[in-house]
């Protein structure tokens, strides 16, 4: 396991593992992590969108409205019914950034809560479907793999609407899944260092950093006020 900073022993101890490698039970924080990187990428976006000139992209994953749930519950919600490896969760980050950059659309709250039900599944499909996955939150310690019906009923969608987002993103993400172990770690660290902004004063989360995306282009990830996804 990559060693982290001074004072980091474990730089995974966020995804819910341990020194060996081992899950422990419990919310793990990259949830938190997570929804307010979402949360903070959707504000800002909405911001740039609202003082220019500037049109988003509208696709099968816009809603009319937000949906009632607020990110935090709504990532809350998919961990604990869809029961995917932590790790997922940074999966379907990087599957949304990817998605976004390529159709040159932006987060919104009309669009996050499918572009995140769908990328988990995916995610969960790609990783862990080929494993018997039994993680600590499955308390009868049954190992499980999900439908598009049932991931569908977490997200609050019908299994039709799932299957067409399931379809349209993995189309436009031109079916680029694989996900290096060093483009894994650069978007965990961007995760908790963006992340973690939130309990900071108002004026630390004014600081946004240009950093290069996982081709080395110099995309914005982060600066909402510039950048479309994360």
């Amino acid at each position: 396991m990559a060693k982290g900073k001074a004072g980091e022993s474990n730089p995974y101890t966020g995804l819910g593992l341990d020194e060996s490698g081992n899950w422990h039970p419990g919310s793990p924080r990259v949830l938190s992590l997570l929804s307010s990187v979402l949360e903070r990428s959707v504000r800002g976006n909405e911001k740039l969108l609202a003082g220019s000139k500037i049109k988003d992209v509208i696709t099968i994953f816009h809603g009319s409205r937000a949906p009632s749930l607020n990110l935090r519950q709504y990532v809350e919600r998919i961990f604990k019914y869809c029961k995917c490896s932590n790790s997922c969760f940074v999966v379907a980050v990087i599957y949304i950034d990817r998605f976004l950059q390529r159709i040159d659309a932006y987060l919104t709250s009309l669009s996050v809560h499918r572009l995140l039900i769908t990328s988990v599944m995916v995610a969960a499909k790609f990783m862990d479907d080929h494993v018997e996955l039994c993680l600590p939150n499955d308390s009868d310690g049954v190992c499980r793999h999900y439908n598009n019906a049932y991931y569908a009923k977490v997200g609050g969608i019908s299994r039709e609407e799932m299957n067409r987002l399931e379809m349209r993103f993995l189309f436009d993400l031109d079916f680029r899944l694989n996900v290096t172990t060093e483009v894994f770690n650069k978007y965990w660290l961007m995760i908790q260092r963006e992340g973690g902004l939130e309990t900071q004063t108002a004026l630390q989360t004014q600081g946004y950093c240009l950093k290069k995306d996982e081709t080395g282009r110099g995309r914005r990830l982060t600066g909402v006020h510039r950048g479309r996804a994360l």
